[in-house]
């Protein structure tokens, strides 16, 4: 259908729990976001067909907005007439646990990482990675594909032209295992072949009689260089006519839809890299569930990203403990609690996952915790995130003789232009400065750094969108989706408490202007409002750098939010004291100054004094 002629987009994202609809309309020249519904997500017994969320979803927004979007047949409306339907409905999902793969290389730290970043880009769990060098048995690797069952496995190994033993080792390794899919018993298991072309026909010899054998062009075809689109697009395909359609009641919403479903990894990963993309900017984003962390980013033009299968706010919460360790999420309260206790409440938290919490104690238990899954699960994505494993570079003449065993690190604050974040913790925090709070002190921001959170979860659907509809998408995130919260300005560097770190400028939009210098330790705001604009001039000393280098001075213009802007004179890298008095102290004089909590509740509580300091305004 002609872009130009859609007025009216209906978008669900089906999720293990629930199923999201929202209704975008083209209103004069731009595209919105006008109404959102939901219902449960019905792909377990009794119902076992997707498509009853689905329309109860539907249902919901046609309630709402007024506009009848089922037939009587139960069907969608589809052209938009006379102020009924819509002209195209698109879906993702991960209902059914989502898509669960397993990966194969030859080298843990090249093709099959390589493997992985396919995977992982297209959206799905990778439950394992397989390599000739993972000093696991042969035996214990059959083993393994036998007792997870993935939804597919990808293969890949060896660059073109170059070895086909050990490819050929891997291939006869998943021949042995015979593997059953997780869903859907009357098919075979689709398996890719992703590598030396060299090695396709033995490839074929031992795996096309036994999987759905699919070959696609090399990952690493050669040393110097990755191909992971060709495999990915391939993977969107099989979980289309594999694992979808063998999911209860899928065929019927494959019928529905005008534009391939995604995973809804694979459409926040869409939506953030056609966003980076258009404004030449690198981004991080991150959004944190019940029992996994995502975190995506687009850093050099290169798009990752990883999954933290085990740090989660409600099903994995125990996990964060035991990883975190309880001194880390202590470290965050700025009031003293007992260990047994806090061990409780986390516990019963997991037990008990869909509460929330009742009193102002607890929401900043979990808010310390959540900082720690966020840390985490950006530490985990910092060391992914690399250049290629195993290329030669340019080194200086001191280097000469070093090898490099992996790639080097993608992931450089000083030069990152966006954090935005997602998920129930992140994205319905009582206030937008806890949340603003939470993503600086996992993430670390450097320099000048612009943060957002998703407002109701809308990114899946518009990266499914962005595939038929790029104006509409990049419109309604701008417009609808994003709630920027402010920019935050951080100096790197380290000195003692109370020293200068950076004297600023700030012109305000209503013409007056604040000049202030910022001491080592302290937090400032100054409010500026959604869509308002202001200079900045800034000068480190000369042991702290914005992104210019130490004691240079940065010129430019900065936008506000539901926040403001967020001065933080920490230092990086962030050390807390040691003394737990101290800390609680310097903890309270932090959220005072942000306002990050109420002020009159803390005081009821005893958390801090009448009085709060210069850095609130």
């Amino acid at each position: 259908m002609d872009p130009e002629k859609i007025k009216v987009i209906l978008a669900t994202d089906c999720g293990s729990t629930t199923t999201k609809a929202i209704l975008i309309e083209k209103i004069g020249n731009e595209y919105r976001q006008t109404y959102r519904g939901e219902a449960p997500t019905t792909v377990e017994a009794p119902f076992e067909d997707v498509t009853m969320g689905v329309a109860g979803a539907v249902q919901e927004l046609a309630e709402l907005s007024g506009r009848k979007l089922i037939d009587e047949q139960g069907r969608i409306i589809k052209p938009c007439q006379n102020g009924q339907g819509c002209d195209i409905y698109i879906s993702t999902s991960s209902a059914g646990g989502g898509l669960q793969m397993m990966v194969a290389g030859v080298v843990r730290k090249m093709t099959a990482q390589s493997a992985e970043r396919a995977a992982l880009g297209a959206g799905a769990i990778v439950m394992d990675v397989l390599a000739s060098n993972d000093k696991r048995l042969p035996y214990e690797q059959i083993q393994r594909i036998r007792h997870l069952r993935p939804d597919m496995i990808l293969l890949s190994g060896g660059i073109d032209g170059g070895t086909i033993t050990h490819v050929a080792e891997m291939g006869e390794l998943i021949a042995a295992a015979d593997p059953k899919p997780r869903l859907g018993m009357g098919y075979r298991l689709p398996v890719i072949f992703a590598g030396n072309i060299n090695a396709r026909a033995e490839i074929e010899r031992c795996l096309q009689d036994k999987t759905d054998l699919s070959i696609v062009d090399n990952l690493r075809p050669v040393l110097e260089e990755e191909n992971l689109n060709p495999a990915r697009e391939k993977i969107h395909d099989l979980f289309l006519e594999h694992v979808m359609a063998q999911a209860p009641g899928y065929k019927k919403l494959i019928n529905w839809v005008d534009a391939p479903i995604m995973p809804t990894p694979s459409a926040v990963g869409s939506i953030l890299k056609t966003i980076a993309d258009q404004k030449a900017i690198e981004a991080i984003g991150v959004d944190i569930g019940g029992a996994t962390t995502d975190v995506f980013s687009v850093l050099k033009g290169v798009f990752n990203r990883t999954v933290s299968a085990n740090l989660g706010m409600s099903y994995s919460i125990s996990n964060v403990v035991a990883e975190a360790g309880l001194g880390n999420i202590m470290r965050w309260l700025c009031f003293e609690m007992d260990e047994s206790d806090l061990r409780n409440r986390i516990k019963n938290k997991m037990i008990r996952p869909t509460t929330i919490p009742q009193t102002l104690k607890e929401l900043i238990l979990e808010q310390a915790v959540a900082r720690e899954a966020l840390r985490l699960a950006f530490r985990q994505h910092k060391s992914f995130a690399t250049t290629l494993a195993g290329v030669q570079q340019q080194r200086t003449i001191g280097d000469t003789f070093e090898q490099i065993s992996s790639g080097a690190g993608l992931v450089n604050m000083l030069a990152l232009d966006l954090i935005i974040g997602s998920g129930g913790i992140l994205s319905h925090a009582p206030r937008a400065e806890q949340t603003a709070m939470m993503i600086i002190d996992a993430f670390l921001p450097e320099g000048v750094t612009l943060l957002a959170k998703d407002s109701i979860f809308m990114m899946p659907h518009l990266g499914v969108l962005a595939q038929v509809h790029t104006k509409a998408a990049t419109e309604v995130f701008e417009k609808d989706c994003m709630v920027y919260l402010g920019t935050c300005i951080c100096p790197v560097g380290q000195s003692k408490q109370g020293r200068p770190v950076c004297r600023y400028t700030l012109e305000l939009p209503a013409g007056n202007t604040v000049e202030e210098t910022l001491n080592f330790g302290e937090m400032r705001l100054i409010r500026l409002g959604l869509g308002e604009k202001a200079k900045l001039a800034a000068e480190p000393t000369r042991n702290f750098d914005l992104g210019q280098g130490k004691g240079r001075r940065i010129e430019q213009e900065i936008i506000g939010g539901t926040v403001g802007v967020i001065l933080d004179g920490r230092g990086r890298p962030l050390n807390l004291a040691d003394d737990k008095k101290r800390r609680i102290e310097k903890l309270r004089e932090w959220m005072l100054a942000l306002s990050v909590y109420d002020q009159k509740a803390l005081e009821e509580k005893g958390l801090v004094g009448a009085k709060a300091p210069a850095g609130a305004r």
